[in-house]
């Protein structure tokens, strides 16, 4: 069997066991034009020179005439059949030996906490990850391609990188003291640097309901090496009230909807569902499902939610012009918890929503999320109706569940009740079924003005 064949039984294995798997993508091949300073790979009688003082094995898989070579202090050339270096030939390419020498860039510089650097094995059109799981979790296999050379930064050294397993030139590190002997080799020396360690451990992830990642104390160094090509600070968000999800350096438009679960609740089987079942109803979406610690809850919740310190976070982003596409798939999925909730393992859900574009100076759509308010001419009508109907609407938002939906600004979200078939031209609003008592639903509007008069929806029961 190839070293290809035995790395694909591997990721089989891998798939088997419920162990994701991240893929280094750079490398420091010869060839590779993005390691030369003239973003091409040195033509035929070019000079090259290498950084004297840094350590590198670089892959050589062809043959190259070449003028002159200056060679780092410490480093390897891997020769694949066939390559080598020779001459220049005085009739080739004339122009190419003038001007400046071919320089390759500093092989230091890619980092293991850079998230631009790995792809997942698990990805999926319409699936995207948060950045601090874009980078190997805990419970995660490490891939570092067996046919092309490679150089990672450890980080600053402050907490060890540790991982499931590490596959590395053909070999499979399971053990932490086999990775330790890897690591302080001549050819671990040339691949792994900085003051950072890596360690690996036993077991992929066997909860069902998915496991957290456990980068959290490594999200700053994330966040540090994303941002280090914008100066280090994030872009400006492209609406108002934006979000953040946990594990995010910076903020997105959106919308994100937390579950908590129960113990039949599947991970994988849900994010099979809003791929087959809701993102074909909305283009331009992208989902990340993954669970994440729980924030701290007010005091006095109660029940299933405040017995658990984890919960699922499906974040809901807008990757094309149209907007509001993430709110409303959000309550598609919220309405799709108060239907099927105890089929799919979930106990409640609650959702927070971005704010409208930036530079819609309208008073519509404040929330981006198409529930618009027309108060124009019934601003007087509607504080009248709802003076009368404190009452009724006290004793209404008691008896029915709590449905809750946030904007970032609001401390506490005002329940609101559901539509029982009133639609009040004035507010353009659409009813909505009433969940099964078995599933608790939170919900809440992002809309400032946007409210069902419970005067109405009781003279309707």
């Amino acid at each position: 069997m190839g070293a290809l064949g035995r790395v694909l039984l591997w990721l089989q294995l891998c798939a088997l066991t419920r162990a994701a798997y991240k893929l280094w993508i750079p490398n420091t091949d010869f060839e590779a034009a993005a390691n030369w300073s003239q973003n091409r790979t040195p033509c035929a009688g070019a000079a090259v020179k290498f950084p004297a003082n840094k350590m590198v094995s670089v892959l050589v898989r062809e043959g190259h005439s070449i003028s002159d070579m200056l060679l780092p202090r410490d480093g390897e050339f891997v020769l694949a059949s066939g390559a080598g270096f020779s001459a220049p030939d005085a009739g080739r390419d004339p122009d190419c030996g003038t001007g400046a020498p071919a320089l390759f860039l500093d092989p230091d510089r890619f980092s293991w906490h850079d998230p631009r650097l790995w792809r997942s094995g698990d990805a999926a059109r319409g699936l995207f990850s948060v950045d601090a799981e874009r980078v190997p979790c805990r419970h995660d296999d490490v891939v570092f391609p067996s046919d092309a050379s490679f150089r990672v930064g450890l980080g600053p050294g402050a907490r060890p990188a540790r991982v499931r397993s590490v596959r590395a030139l053909g070999q499979t590190f399971t053990r932490d003291e086999d990775l330790a002997a890897f690591l302080a080799s001549r050819a671990g020396r040339l691949r792994f640097h900085g003051p950072g360690a890596l360690s690996v451990g036993p077991g992929g992830c066997a909860d069902a309901s998915g496991c957290v990642c456990g980068n959290t104390e490594a999200l700053p160094w994330i966040c540090e090496a994303l941002l280090q090509p914008l100066g280090g600070r994030c872009p400006p968000a492209a609406c108002h009230d934006a979000l953040r999800p946990e594990g995010q350096c910076c903020d997105l438009c959106g919308a994100i909807v937390s579950l908590t679960h129960g113990p039949t609740f599947d991970i994988e089987r849900y994010r099979a569902r809003l791929l087959q079942v809701f993102l074909p109803q909305y283009q331009g979406l992208q989902v990340a499902v993954s669970k994440v610690p729980r924030p701290p809850r007010p005091r006095g919740t109660a029940g299933a939610e405040a017995d658990t310190d984890t919960e699922i976070q499906v974040v809901l982003t807008e990757t094309g012009p149209e907007t509001g596409g993430a709110g409303r798939l959000a309550r598609a999925l919220l309405a799709d918890v108060a239907e099927h909730g105890e089929a799919l393992g979930v106990l409640s859900a609650t959702a927070r929503e971005s704010g409208a574009p930036v530079g819609d100076g309208s008073a519509q759509g404040l929330d981006g999320s198409g529930l618009r308010a027309e108060l124009a001419g019934g601003v007087t009508a509607g504080l009248f109706l709802l003076l009368l109907a404190l009452v009724a609407g006290a004793l209404l938002l008691r008896r029915a569940p709590r449905l809750r939906w946030s904007r970032r600004d609001e401390a506490a979200p005002a329940p609101v009740v559901d539509p029982l078939g009133f639609s009040n031209p004035v507010f353009d609003v659409a009813g909505s079924a009433e969940p099964p008592p078995a599933t608790k639903v939170e919900n809440s509007s992002t809309s400032r003005s946007y409210f069902v008069n419970p005067l109405f929806a009781e003279a309707e029961a």
